[in-house]
């Protein structure tokens, strides 16, 4: 389904679905978790795949402009990114000391999203939302 979706994307920027840019797909899709740019290129390059680093790249962008893909900012430790579809919504906290990144989802902040929207009549289609601060491990150093 997701390779439909970015097919159709592509194919409204005037792009073709190559592949190269399916390898990227397949392969982000067998990600779990988040992953590195240079993470996801290692492990096309290490399936025999024919694809640069910078198509790597820029595909991964198409993708988050795509909506299919996520990426995450870890500000100096770099960003980090994740697939998006067909997975339940949720945040992040992200350690700006380390770099670890906690995944939550709150009913609370949901609500709150969707009453803020409501009092401005607006239509709130998604959000991100990114808690920065220090995890539980860099605080006791």
């Amino acid at each position: 389904m997701e390779h439909l979706i970015f097919q159709d994307f592509l194919s409204k920027q005037g792009l073709k679905l190559t592949k190269e840019r399916m390898a990227v797909l397949r392969e982000i899709f067998s990600i779990h978790g988040h992953f590195e740019p240079e993470q996801l290129y290692i492990r096309i390059k290490a399936e025999g795949i024919k694809a640069s680093r910078a198509s790597v790249y820029r595909t991964l962008n198409l993708l988050v402009e795509c909506g299919l893909v996520e990426r995450i900012s870890r500000s100096e430790k770099g960003n980090v990114y994740e697939h998006t579809f067909g997975h339940r919504h949720h945040d992040h906290m992200i350690c700006t000391d380390c770099g670890t990144v906690i995944e939550f989802y709150s009913e609370d902040l949901e609500k709150i999203q969707k009453k803020v929207c409501s009092s401005h009549s607006f239509e709130g289609r998604n959000h991100t939302l990114e808690i920065r601060g220090s995890c539980r491990k860099c605080r006791k150093k």
